[in-house]
């Protein structure tokens, strides 16, 4: 907690005490007095005095707050006096003003780069709020460089890729119509019909809510040098970029990492960072996006970069009602409302009376950049090439192995077929072995009774110059073959005895004939 700046005074009739909490929400001052007792607490600070006498309640009490100052004032009844030395319960240091020379006056940020030596008290309260540590003590080209390690080292090609290969989700998200589509196309539908320059701040409504808001500002004016008027402007780039994704990706339903997005995703709010042209702008927002938020796709940084291009042609209306909701959105959500006293709240004032001219202006210089992912300086190319090429052969394994399941069966049912088919073939092979031998010993026993008593066992006929003739040589008692008597050699002049064989030489391959039709059907 800290101590803040206090001043005590008193009059007959009431004890003043003037509080000074700058960077504390109006909503959430606590007040509580009894006795000598006096305690106020305001995030992130505190004070308890012990006061010399009892303060006197009396029911005139009242507190006023001052948003110049950011001075808060309470009034109570006198204190009456009470001997007894003054005590302080806890040792406490005083408030003391820095000098210029201490805080490193150009070390500037906020608003136009208007703020320093804030966050040497409140370092430890807004660790969760920026990324930078010690910016009152680091530079601008400190800041910068240590941003670029934070986002090369925050970078996961993993779920870069998975966004980038299943972007169902993400492509839901970029069909959403926020209010200013509808907006936008009133305004150029009116720009068809009409060739003069219309004022188009009348599209834009406001509702009650954001009407209250606006009358709690307090009218300021801002003296700011060529510099600081164009970092105001790029400023602005970088913060609507922001609320543009937040946006989109939450369809218009805020929630609790609303703030978180808007916050990361914007170096200027986050890193207190500077600016030179537009282009670089949209570089660092294509890096955050693909680092930090759920959803990171390029398709979304290109999307976002269109909105905040119709957001600035629409004017100044347009971007006022954008502010309010991040102001909004910064409010409810500790400790980020401290970036509305740093930025926010300064934009909502100074953007009405900003020239309607500047913010065209501004609208064509961003509308003439153009941004591709080699520029982000995370070799995206080179990472989606390799994975496209992972996924190429993954897919030709695949269709690989199912090729190969497709024809296990086949093959197996050919073998199936062919060993059917050998083993048909040797079964007829078999069958018709089969059917040849008992051919063979049936033309056998048919021909040997065809032979008739004539024919003795040893003789066989021979067939010599158209004649025939019947060997009847006799084995020797050894078994080989004899000589045929000489008797038998010549049967030229057995005339009756030719005609009897060749008859039944014709019957015998007559019958023979038929039973190798009868074998072949």
């Amino acid at each position: 907690m800290l101590t803040p700046a206090f001043d005590l005074s008193q009059d007959p009739d009431f004890l003043t005490v003037a509080i000074r909490v700058p960077y504390a929400r109006v909503s959430e001052f606590d007040v509580y007095f009894e006795g000598v007792d006096f305690k106020f607490y305001a995030k992130p600070y505190f004070l308890r005095l012990t006061l010399p006498g009892k303060i006197v309640e009396n029911g005139s009490e009242q507190g006023s707050y001052d948003t110049d100052k950011g001075a808060s004032e309470v009034s109570e009844g006198g204190v009456e006096d009470e001997d007894g030395e003054f005590d302080w319960e806890i040792e406490q240091s005083p408030y003391e003003e820095a000098s210029e020379g201490a805080l490193n006056p150009q070390y500037h940020y906020g608003f136009g780069n208007l703020r320093s030596g804030v966050f040497q008290r409140l370092q430890d309260e807004l660790s969760d709020v920026i990324d930078i540590k010690d910016p009152d003590f680091t530079p601008a080209a400190e800041r910068r460089q240590k941003r670029l390690a934070a986002e090369l080292a925050k970078f996961d090609p993993d779920h870069y890729l998975a966004d980038f290969f299943e972007d169902e989700a993400v492509e839901q998200v970029l069909k959403y119509n926020p209010w200013w589509i509808d907006v936008y196309s009133e305004m150029m539908a009116s720009l068809g019909k009409s060739q003069e320059q219309e004022n188009h701040a009348a599209l834009v409504s406001f509702s009650e809510e954001e009407k209250y808001q606006l009358r709690k500002f307090v009218n300021k004016s801002y003296l700011l040098d060529k510099r600081a008027h164009r970092q105001v402007y790029y400023s602005l780039i970088d913060i609507l970029l922001a609320y543009c994704y937040e946006t989109r990706v939450t369809e218009g339903e805020k929630n609790v990492e609303s703030a978180w997005n808007i916050r990361k995703l914007s170096p200027t709010l986050c890193w207190f960072e500077t600016w030179t042209n537009v282009h670089e702008i949209l570089v660092s927002f294509g890096r955050r996006v693909l680092c930090y938020p759920l959803y990171r796709h390029f398709k979304l940084v290109v999307k976002a970069y269109r909105d905040t291009i119709k957001i600035l042609q629409l004017g100044k209306s347009a971007v006022l009602k954008c502010l309010l909701d991040v102001h909004k959105i910064f409010q409810e959500n500790d400790p980020a409302y401290i970036l509305n006293d740093l930025y926010i709240s300064d934009y909502c004032v100074w953007i009405q009376k900003a020239k309607s001219k500047k913010l065209a202006a501004l609208a064509e210089a961003l509308k003439e950049v153009s941004l591709t992912k080699a520029q982000l300086g995370l070799d995206l190319e080179t990472l989606e090439a390799a994975a496209l090429l992972v996924q190429e052969e993954e897919t030709a394994v695949e269709a690989a192995r199912s090729v190969s399941r497709r024809q296990t069966p086949s093959s197996s049912s050919e073998a199936s077929d062919s060993e059917e088919a050998d083993s048909t073939t040797s079964s007829e092979t078999e069958d018709s072995d089969s059917e040849q031998g008992e051919l063979t010993g049936s033309e056998s026993e048919t021909a040997d009774p065809l032979r008739g008593p004539s024919l003795e066992g040893g003789s066989a006929l021979l067939i010599v110059d158209g004649g025939v003739c019947r060997n009847s040589a006799t084995e020797t008692s050894d078994g080989s073959p004899g000589k045929p008597p000489a008797s038998s050699r010549a049967l030229g002049g057995s005339g009756p005895l030719i005609e009897e064989l060749g008859e039944h030489l014709n019957s015998t391959v007559q019958v023979s004939e038929l039973k190798d039709s009868a074998a072949g059907r």
